[in-house]
């Protein structure tokens, strides 16, 4: 296991509410991890598509990609990194016709950031 420090750790955060956007943004940055963001999907995939991040941390309604897509192509691009669900919609992450990764971690709003931060800390150590 590495010892690298979470500031070398780089996120992918999607998620189409501006304002939960910067809120999750701010909180993984002050935990110590480069997060890079975007407002949909597609504009996420194709930056996934140019540099490889640790973690895809995605809304599933989003628009013109929604997340479950979003991170079945990311595992197809590398199928190390690790998948967290932020949604209100767990249970269409969690059908199995979804076509979701099978080891995504999933969060239901509302969460408190502690949890969020706990939850991305243990799926990083574990990559």
């Amino acid at each position: 296991m590495s010892a690298e420090l979470p500031m070398t750790r780089r996120i992918l955060l999607a998620e189409d509410d501006n304002d939960m956007r910067r809120f999750l943004e701010r909180a993984l940055e002050q935990a110590g991890y480069r997060v890079v963001s975007f407002d949909n999907g597609l504009a996420a995939y194709n930056r996934l598509r140019e540099e490889p991040f640790e973690l895809l941390l995605t809304d599933i309604v989003m628009p013109e990609m929604d997340g479950i897509e979003l991170a079945r192509r990311a595992t197809e691009l590398d199928p190390d990194i690790k998948v967290m669900f932020i949604t209100g919609f767990a249970a269409v992450a969690l059908n199995p016709d979804s076509n979701a990764p099978r080891d995504a971690k999933i969060l239901s709003k509302p969460f408190h950031l502690r949890d969020l931060v706990n939850e991305v800390q243990k799926l990083l150590v574990a990559a």
